[in-house]
């Protein structure tokens, strides 16, 4: 199968003052097309960092990275925000939803942005199957925690991206909330043919994807295949 993302020799520093921290360590992997894919480590290990980096909302230092076909590090902003609204899909642990629109308006909004045809048929169908279909006019605030990503996972999709980046979606969710987003998270996947990558610190939602990295501090300390 094609590769969907490539990372090769990654590093990443960050400066405090006279200070500097290496944050990745001469990271490499690769992910194929319709993977499913965990980043797992303690707190400072760089999983989030390395997420970033992956979906192309930061820079590395050195090392190479090949999304979707593309190279991302010799991209501008521009074309970096446009590979993404064209081929990923993001959830985090926060939800980010905009709080002065409905569950409704959250995920129809950025469909019109991409010039979808039909984009309200398309938000209602999404949030139906996430089973929103009686809150769809509820604003945020009106929403549970795991409502509120379940609005989250039906915008994710919604663009029917080619690859899908986690940061700890159940990370503000309790167990039995989490069960339940996380079936969805898979389900929707993998009806979609999505590529997902997950970062958690939850070795049971990792251990639901096909494989796991291992990274402490910044290095990768195991790639594991789950059978």
């Amino acid at each position: 199968m094609t590769n969907i993302l490539n990372v090769e020799n990654l590093e990443k520093t960050y400066k405090s003052g006279e200070k500097e921290l290496k944050v990745l360590d001469n990271i490499s992997f690769n992910i194929q097309a319709g993977e499913t894919f965990a980043i797992v480590g303690p707190s400072g290990s760089g999983k989030t960092t390395l997420l970033g980096l992956c979906a192309g909302l930061d820079q590395s230092d050195t090392g190479e990275i090949e999304l979707c076909g593309t190279k991302i590090n010799n991209l501008n902003e521009d074309e970096r925000a446009l590979l993404r609204n064209k081929n990923v899909g993001f959830i985090f642990q926060d939800f980010q939803l905009l709080p002065t629109l409905t569950a409704l308006e959250n995920v129809t909004v950025p469909l019109e942005l991409q010039g979808a045809k039909k984009p309200e048929l398309i938000a209602k169908d999404l949030l139906e199957k996430v089973g929103l279909a009686d809150r769809i006019d509820h604003y945020p605030s009106q929403l549970s925690g795991g409502e509120q990503q379940r609005v989250a996972l039906a915008r994710a999709f919604s663009n029917k991206p080619s690859i899908l980046f986690a940061d700890e979606p159940t990370g503000n969710l309790d167990a039995e909330t989490s069960e339940k987003v996380v079936q969805l998270l898979f389900d929707l996947n993998k009806e979609a043919g999505t590529t997902l990558v997950i970062v958690t610190h939850d070795m049971e939602l990792a251990k639901m994807t096909q494989r796991i990295l291992r990274l402490q501090r910044g290095k990768i300390m195991q790639e594991q295949s789950i059978l």
